[in-house]
């Protein structure tokens, strides 16, 4: 064979090559563009779906869609629940929440933020660290009724708080203490040790170059599993009702050893209600426990950009 049949043999393949990866690579465009679809499809889904039930509580909250009545009112912030629908209002559950879930922030943040901070940058890397680890990784995935059960043995019974205020938001940040734990971990991890070694080589001690430069650069990532877990806390029931909150409260808690109630509780029993009525006025309750909601979480939002450092 001569040098020209060759070298056309060797540019026929080449040519072969060539359209047999166009093909493959068209192949890959055609299944990247079906997951893209499938994907956008999921999100238009979800979302719609969640608009969808949300409009449905907020009609059946104000009747603004079917002309019903609108129980979203000022006797229903400044009313005790009763047993008539009509005279029936969310005082106690409103104030019973916003008591809980602000001691709740109080006990869990400082904690496990403090926790995160020895575990990352003082403890050793020994058998012990990781045993501890290992155990609040676990801790996250465990089921809210579970502590609900160690808050009633410990907090109510063995320390006679009873079933107070204390009790609830005690019981609330062992539940979101690990979730705290582990994010502000990764946060605090993700801060560039460049940073560090800086800090050390201008003289700082350790602890000057945590309080300066790491929590200062982790502190965003810190307070977006802090929103995570306030997010979860504030709308538990089943721990709640482990350690004997009320259903039923037609005053205001007069300090932190009272008994209480939150708006979860509250939601459940209207929703436990024969009457229609009563129903309307849970979604009511649905509707002010999300506003506390974002509220809280546009605070969080707030201070985390507004402290947080950029180098």
């Amino acid at each position: 064979m001569s040098a020209q049949e060759q070298i056309r043999v060797s540019a026929q393949a080449a040519e072969e090559r060539v359209d047999r990866g166009s093909g493959n690579l068209k192949w890959r465009h055609f299944k990247g563009n079906i997951l893209i679809a499938l994907g956008w499809f999921s999100i238009i889904f979800g979302l719609g779906m969640l608009l969808v039930l949300i409009l449905d509580v907020i009609n059946k909250a104000t009747g603004i869609f079917s002309g019903g009545q609108n129980w979203l009112t000022w006797e229903f912030f400044n009313n005790f629940d009763s047993r008539f629908a009509q005279r029936a209002g969310a005082r106690a559950a409103i104030f019973g929440t916003l008591y809980t879930i602000s001691l709740t922030i109080l006990f869990a943040f400082p904690v496990g933020v403090a926790a995160a901070i020895y575990l990352e940058e003082y403890a050793r890397d020994n058998w012990f660290t990781r045993i501890v680890e290992i155990n609040i990784s676990n801790l996250a995935a465990v089921p809210s009724i579970i502590y609900g059960l160690l808050g009633l043995q410990i907090f109510a019974r063995w320390l006679l708080f009873g079933r107070s205020i204390l009790t609830g938001a005690l019981t609330l940040a062992l539940l979101v203490l690990p979730i705290i734990i582990v994010a502000s971990r990764e946060a605090i991890r993700a801060v560039p040790s460049s940073l560090r070694q800086a800090s050390y080589g201008l003289g700082a001690t350790r602890w000057q170059t945590v309080w300066h430069v790491v929590l200062p650069q982790s502190i965003g990532g810190i307070l977006t599993g802090s929103i995570l877990a306030v997010s979860r806390a504030i709308g538990e029931t089943a721990p709640l009702i482990t350690i004997g909150a009320l259903t039923f409260v037609p005053f205001l808690p007069r300090n932190i050893f009272d008994v209480f109630t939150v708006l979860p509780i509250q939601i459940f029993n209207w929703t436990s209600r024969p009457q229609d009525d009563f129903r309307s006025l849970a979604a009511a309750g649905i509707l002010v426990l999300l506003a506390i909601l974002l509220t809280i979480n546009a605070l969080a939002i707030y201070l985390r950009n507004r402290y947080q450092k950029r180098y």
